[in-house]
């Protein structure tokens, strides 16, 4: 009987000890919902090589689609209570969200950041993270609004790059032949806030209200307007994306507006033509939104995965990091520090920097929870009035009074 339990003492203490062993190494899994389609494979590189370079968290990546069906997927685990640890946010969604109470107040860890790192940041990007003077958001993937444009066909009119409204349009003309036009116009609004912006307007009122009436937003509508219906731009949906970069690399057109991180989507084709990428026009004033998401955290998770979680964000803001991130998908590199290690690439090919060199003119999109839905009205209203024709004045009236009645 003496025997029989010295046996099972030592039994109990080599399992206590096995479970105690097994239990330090098990990783805190950190669930990642993103939208990176054609970056999926550079995501997956830089979760990869987190994970092997510490042995507390495991980041599981998720892509959900893009960013409208990323925003819907949230919204349904929030209400599910089945949300993942973190998530890549729109930055047009990342007010709405950040309103709800649905996020982590992450402030705790940007006590422990060295103050040369976060002044690396373009001030706009770090700043927009925080919401009501708590950090809710982490700058990641961020971009501007850039002009392609085919380099061939501009030299071969003798053209340069406009530099203001005026100038685009007569640029427009002069592209225009019987087979192709001058431009694509999409109705998206993160393209048209710039237009309206540089007029010196703005798609929101200061204190937070739809001003989709406003002198500045109808004159860029009747802008774009007047361009489809002088025959010189091809008017696009934003559901016809796809279209566009056809139309485009096939020649139909010979400028388009688009994000910088949509360079790698022209990549695949087979493009008979120098791509060439200049900084948007300007108005009365030089200015540009800034666009792209946020990494946020969501309120429900631990405190271990919170802290997983910014352990992945800084691992992402090393300087190797964002290198290889810029390369696979052309974003702007979120520290100003990291410039040096990509000057061979961009030396290599200056118009990549187009969007960089925006930067310091960038500001944030409205920051303003309705204006999540309220653009949806608003790019209905453009597709109205450029694919359907319809009167400029009548068509902003109505997505003004279907954003007053959201509220």
């Amino acid at each position: 009987m003496k025997k029989a339990l010295i046996a099972f003492a030592a039994l109990a203490g080599i399992s206590s000890v096995w479970f105690a062993s097994h239990a330090q190494n098990v990783k805190t899994k950190i669930s990642f919902w993103h939208s990176m389609n054609g970056g999926e494979k550079a995501v997956n590189a830089l979760v990869d090589g987190f994970n092997k370079s510490q042995d507390k968290f495991e980041v599981v990546p998720s892509m959900v689609g893009d960013y409208p069906t990323a925003n819907t997927k949230i919204v349904a685990a929030i209400n599910a209570k089945n949300t993942p640890v973190m998530f890549q946010a729109e930055i047009g969604v990342f007010p709405n969200l950040a309103e709800k109470d649905t996020l982590a107040d992450l402030s705790r860890f940007d006590k422990t950041l060295d103050p040369a790192f976060t002044k690396d940041f373009f001030p706009a990007l770090w700043n927009y993270g925080l919401y009501d003077g708590k950090r809710f958001g982490l700058p990641w993937n961020s971009s501007t609004p850039v002009l392609f444009y085919n380099a061939n066909q501009f030299r071969a009119k003798g053209l340069k790059p406009p530099t203001t409204w005026t100038e685009f349009a007569s640029v427009a003309r002069a592209l225009t032949s019987r087979t192709s036009k001058g431009f694509i116009a999409i109705a998206d609004s993160w393209q048209f806030e710039q237009m309206v912006l540089s007029r010196g307007g703005n798609v929101v009122t200061s204190d937070g209200k739809p001003n989709f009436t406003s002198k500045e937003v109808i004159e860029a509508l009747q802008f774009l307007q007047d361009l489809v219906k002088s025959g010189n731009a091809v008017p696009r949906s934003l559901g016809e994306a796809q279209f566009a970069i056809l139309d485009f690399v096939r020649t139909k057109a010979y400028m388009a507006i688009a994000s910088i991180a949509n360079w790698p989507d022209i990549l695949p084709y087979s493009v008979a033509f120098e791509l060439g990428a200049a900084p948007l026009p300007k108005g009365t004033r030089t200015i540009v939104p800034f666009g792209g998401a946020q990494l946020v955290v969501m309120k429900n998770s631990s405190n271990d995965e919170q802290t997983g979680a910014y352990e992945f964000w800084k691992y992402l803001m090393k300087v190797e990091s964002i290198v290889a991130w810029t390369k696979a998908s052309y974003y702007v590199p979120v520290r100003r520090s990291v410039l040096k290690s990509l000057e061979d690439w961009y030396k290599e090919n200056p118009y990549r920097k187009t969007a960089f060199e925006q930067f310091d003119e960038a500001v944030s999109r409205p920051r303003v929870p309705g204006y999540a839905a309220w653009k949806v009205f608003l790019e209905q209203a453009m597709e109205k009035a450029l694919k359907g024709r319809e009167d400029v004045k009548t068509v902003l009236e109505e997505a003004q009074k279907r954003s007053l009645a959201s509220q």
